[in-house]
């Protein structure tokens, strides 16, 4: 269902939040708003780390004002059409991973595990947390262990 946004800003929230509706796919809406990110993260990291962080920045900040918004729209603290925090985790991920196809496929399929598991303190984070602080954090730690384990198999696999 589409909360009714009144404002152009409110309208753009949502956009943001959902990541131009992608959200609002049926059926894990989390998977396909990581999916949705894998050309971006693609895209950054030839970038260099510069265009990474920056566009990492500005994820995570016009994300939390959007997730803020979409959350008071829906109504609901974290409500499964929010996909942004998705895109900053994925980005978060393959900020400590190395370029290339196979490590964003790995980083794909290791943060939507660790999202999903929500091991500690990613559960943590996700049930003190209020919004939009909660439903943003739970996936950048959710990143970190993803990140984490992707430098570990780096270290094994590429000397």
């Amino acid at each position: 269902m589409l909360p009714c946004a009144r404002s152009w800003s409110e309208r753009l929230a949502l956009e943001i939040a959902t990541l131009a509706g992608v959200g609002r796919l049926p059926k894990a809406p989390g998977t396909w708003g990581t999916l949705a990110t894998v050309p971006l993260c693609g895209w950054v990291q030839q970038g260099g780390l510069w265009l990474h962080g920056a566009v990492l920045l500005g994820v995570l900040l016009l994300g939390t004002w959007a997730t803020a918004v979409a959350c008071r729209l829906y109504d609901r603290k974290d409500p499964p059409q929010v996909v942004v925090d998705e895109a900053a985790g994925l980005l978060l991920t393959m900020l400590m991973a190395p370029t290339g196809w196979p490590w964003l496929l790995a980083g794909f399929t290791l943060f939507r595990l660790f999202d999903i598991w929500k091991p500690w303190p990613v559960c943590w984070l996700d049930r003190q947390l209020g919004s939009p602080w909660g439903v943003m954090a739970d996936d950048l730690a959710a990143a970190v262990y993803a990140g984490l384990s992707i430098m570990l198999l780096a270290g094994i696999i590429v000397p």
